[in-house]
């Protein structure tokens, strides 16, 4: 494989995190295979000061912090013309093998147009399975999770850019990171989805990982840090016509009660996230989707086959039906399993999740009088019980109940031991089969 890389990687102080990134790029890597562009956004500690020392790098010294996707940007524009991308955030430590993985992955399908490593942090479901308590047993942990390994490929609906490397034909047609999300965040999410409107795959590579400290400058300040988020969100919906919660809909906290699925159908797939995890899950099977919105529509049906409403399915067509929370959605919970039931064949199982509205953190909202509405709007509202009548009512049985706990404070503990139930419960999944 000939194909180099420009590893693009953005400074604003926090010398040491940068000095471990480049250092590890240097160790793990091979010569001759990279360049790395440092941009540098006017750093004000001894950063400027390194980066003129080093003779291998590419620096560029911005007069002002000009944010992470124009900072990209200029990095991007300075890279070598026929070089991939690779868009690295200088508080990561990269690991044996894991450009040369990330590379595999990418030029195995030309249909792929970036990929992804995971880290040690779990968002957008990118962490590894594996623990450490220092650099030294990371390392060890890497080299024998980073072997090249094409079943541990997952396509994904959104790459976070922590570590991003980009095919040099994509980026020549994306020109360039959107600077309306500057300074950052949430720049990643559009980007990914504008590599998939062009036709592209995008795929994370379980066998390539790096930590990633989460140490960036932005969320320093609380309260700007929150005032970037609700804007940078702002913009993303007014973009692409749906929230960027879109992407967090994978159905993760129900989706292994599955059973040897054969035909699977994504009752509200969204804008498909939830169809790759599936997908991932049950490479075998055979999936399709629902999903009513147009504009979430648009996204997922490039991923997969994803029609607008279940009607136009014949009946007793699947044998396992994922529905999310979708029970806390609906106008009528019985009236909407009666009708989906029709769907699904006879010994099939339909699985979901909802929150437990036992919880004892809201008794005690209750005993404050302070069921704010916001809290709760438009939501349904469930006991395991209520979950378990409605089924039976329904005709299906072997109910099966997953529950995920939450770590309670003193407080809640002990309202917790005054019950005479288990309250510590904050969401169940459930799988119940169709008689």
């Amino acid at each position: 494989m000939n194909h180099k890389t420009s590893i693009i990687i953005l400074t604003y102080n926090n010398l040491a995190l940068t000095i471990d990134c480049i250092e590890s790029i240097r160790k793990y890597t091979k010569k001759d295979t990279y360049e790395i562009i440092v941009v540098d956004n006017h750093s004000t500690d001894d950063t400027i000061l390194w980066l003129k020392d080093q003779e291998d790098l590419q620096v560029i010294l911005n007069k002002e912090n000009v944010g992470f996707p124009k900072g990209c940007n200029i990095g991007i524009a300075n890279a070598s013309k026929d070089n991939d991308i690779l868009l690295l955030n200088n508080d990561t430590i990269v690991t044996t093998n894991w450009l040369e993985n990330l590379q595999t992955c990418l030029y195995s399908d030309l249909k792929i147009g970036a990929v992804g490593a995971v880290s040690n942090n779990g968002a957008n479901l990118q962490g590894c399975d594996f623990t450490y308590e220092n650099f030294e047993q990371m390392q060890e942990l890497a080299i024998k999770n980073n072997v090249s390994d094409p079943s541990k490929w997952e396509e994904k609906i959104c790459l976070i850019g922590f570590c991003m490397l980009i095919k040099r034909e994509v980026i020549d047609l994306l020109e360039g990171l959107d600077e309306g999300y500057t300074p950052g965040y949430i720049e990643d999410n559009d980007l990914s989805l504008r590599i998939i409107n062009l036709g592209y795959k995008l795929m994370l590579c379980h066998d390539a990982f790096i930590h990633h400290y989460l140490g960036t400058s932005f969320r320093k300040n609380e309260e700007r840090f929150n005032q970037l988020i609700l804007k940078n969100r702002a913009y993303f919906e007014r973009k692409w016509n749906f929230s960027v919660f879109g992407f967090d809909e994978t159905k993760n906290f129900s989706s292994f009660l599955a059973i040897e699925p054969k035909r699977m159908l994504d009752y509200h797939c969204e804008i498909g996230a939830s169809l790759l995890r599936l997908t991932y899950l049950f490479p075998e099977a055979f999936l399709y989707g629902v999903e009513e919105d147009y504009h979430k529509r648009k996204i997922s049906s490039l991923i997969g086959n994803v029609l607008d409403n279940i009607e136009e399915f014949p009946y007793e067509t699947f044998d396992t039906i994922f529905i999310g929370n979708e029970l806390e959605k609906v106008e009528n919970p019985l009236i909407f399993l009666h009708e989906i039931k029709k769907y699904l064949q006879p010994g099939g199982y339909l699985i979901g999740e909802f929150h437990n509205i036992c919880l004892v953190t809201n008794f005690l909202l209750l005993k404050r009088e302070e069921w704010y509405y916001t809290n709760f709007e438009k939501r349904n509202h469930f006991a395991k019980k209520d979950i378990e009548r409605m089924f039976q009512e329904e005709n299906f049985e072997n109910g099966v109940f997953y529950p995920y706990m939450k770590e309670l404070s003193d407080l809640e503990k002990e309202e917790d031991s005054t019950l005479m139930f288990d309250s510590s419960i904050y969401y169940y999944a459930f799988r119940f089969q169709k008689k």
